[in-house]
């Protein structure tokens, strides 16, 4: 049974800093390329960050770049997302998911196994 289990949400000021984390079990982490994504109450969920299977690729939405980092430790079965200069527009909940080892993009129905989502709030 897959599970991915995301952590580190929560509450942070504009400016603040966080970071992610999602552990994956009952899959082959190292051959899953892995994302973020996150949707804000009222809004479709949207692509936030990909990273390749073994790290050499990462590709992010351009309102995260040079502000997020995606990273992943396959002797950890885990992804990150750090976060900083945090927004209040990054209020949302954040999604990992798991997409083939061939996939490398944002389309989000290209990732078949999802988390239960963590919350971030950034306050003004």
């Amino acid at each position: 049974q897959v599970q991915l289990a995301e952590s580190g949400g929560g509450l942070v000021q504009a400016g603040g800093s966080l970071r992610l984390s999602c552990a994956a079990s009952g899959l082959n982490f190292g051959s899953r390329a892995m994302g973020w994504f996150r949707q804000a109450p009222g809004k479709e969920r949207e692509f936030v960050a990909h990273i390749d299977w073994n790290g050499s690729r990462t590709l992010y939405t351009d309102s995260v770049k040079g502000r997020f980092t995606i990273s992943r430790d396959n002797a950890k079965n885990t992804v990150y997302l750090q976060m900083n200069s945090l927004k209040p527009e990054d209020t949302a909940v954040y999604y990992c998911a798991a997409a083939p080892i061939s996939y490398s993009g944002s389309y989000r129905y290209q990732y078949d196994y999802w988390g239960q989502g963590t919350p971030i709030t950034v306050s003004s």
